[in-house]
């Protein structure tokens, strides 16, 4: 896969609801919620230009039911993916466009920890522009190294989904506050 981080562009929130829309569509009363996540939901931010999204389900065994009408949307189901908990898929193959990381309703530190970042680099302009920077010089650096690229923004999202997360909490915020 190519590593390209380009300029934030103001069509992703559209392309979002518009995808987000199918995803209600096929969950339906299994879900609570749905999000606009990464780097893709801070407006301003340089990303890579694929929609993170989180469904937030009352159940995975409801998501795991819904595999085949997530598959015929187009995208692959890749389960856990290293991520206990979560079902995680990707449309677009090599040219993805689209990421879903479905987790259930009560494993809110992994769906505040997602939250917290888009909040606090949406209202941290400093940190979404130190961030945007360093992924944009990854991006020179490992063009065809997502590992590469991946593991140069390790420390520093570390560190962030800390200061995020601490934050979020001194806010009073949780996910069902952002619904």
């Amino acid at each position: 896969m190519r590593v390209e981080v380009v300029p934030y562009r103001p069509e992703w929130p559209e392309i979002y609801r518009q995808e987000a829309e199918q995803i209600r569509g096929v969950l339906g009363g299994a879900l609570a919620a749905v999000f606009h996540i990464g780097s893709t939901a801070v407006p301003g931010l340089q990303a890579k230009p694929i929609i993170d999204i989180l469904p937030v389900v009352f159940s995975l065994k409801d998501a795991d039911a819904a595999r085949p009408a997530l598959e015929a949307l187009g995208y692959e189901w890749m389960g856990e993916l290293g991520i206990p908990g979560r079902r995680y898929l990707r449309k677009g193959g090599d040219r993805r466009t689209h990421q879903i990381h479905i987790f259930d309703a009560a494993n809110r530190l992994a769906i505040e920890r997602h939250l917290a970042v888009r909040d606090y680099l949406r209202e941290h302009p400093d940190a979404a522009n130190a961030y945007g920077a360093l992924k944009y010089r990854l991006s020179l650096q490992y063009p065809a190294d997502i590992e590469g690229y991946c593991d140069g923004k390790d420390a520093f999202v570390r560190e962030l989904e800390q200061r995020a997360l601490a934050w979020f909490r001194q806010q009073g915020r949780n996910w069902e506050s952002a619904i």
